[in-house]
């Protein structure tokens, strides 16, 4: 059996791109939103893209719960919002989102996705959700890059 901590390491060779993901929370408390970097395009036609979430992970009841989700690929000056949605960094004043279809994104994203979910499947710890994509905005910088445990950036 292989150890989780050097399967860890070993993956985390892998160069990603961050996203958060958000939604609306059903309850009427606003959104929620997770750092996720478990993420990719998955066909296109139709246009369709998968992530995957830990199973104990508050998002995924709110997933869930939801049909529409936003997805915000971040660009390289927003690692601030990867660690607030990871946890990392506690701030005083709730995160203000941008709203596409009503659906929430962060605004600045590198792109914006709003999301519908199509399916998803239980796979070990993790779920795995796969969603058509319905709404595209794209805005001009450079991806915030996650290599080895640490954040990066395209020279």
């Amino acid at each position: 059996m292989i150890d989780s901590k050097l399967f860890r390491q070993a993956m985390g060779q892998f160069a990603t791109g961050i996203t958060v993901v958000s939604a609306n929370d059903k309850s009427g408390d606003g959104v929620k939103g997770v750092t996720v970097n478990a993420f990719m395009s998955l066909s296109l036609a139709p246009c369709l893209i998968a992530l995957s979430l830990r199973n104990e992970a508050t998002m995924t009841d709110h997933l869930n719960e939801t049909d529409y989700f936003g997805i915000s690929i971040l660009a390289e000056d927003q690692q601030d919002y990867s660690m607030i949605f990871s946890n990392q960094l506690q701030v005083e004043e709730p995160v203000k989102f941008d709203f596409l279809a009503g659906t929430p994104v962060l605004p600045g994203a590198l792109v914006q996705l709003v999301c519908e979910k199509e399916s998803e499947v239980v796979a070990g710890d993790h779920t795995i959700y796969i969603a058509k994509v319905n709404r595209i905005e794209l805005n001009e910088n450079a991806p915030l890059i996650y290599f080895g445990g640490q954040y990066r950036k395209l020279d």
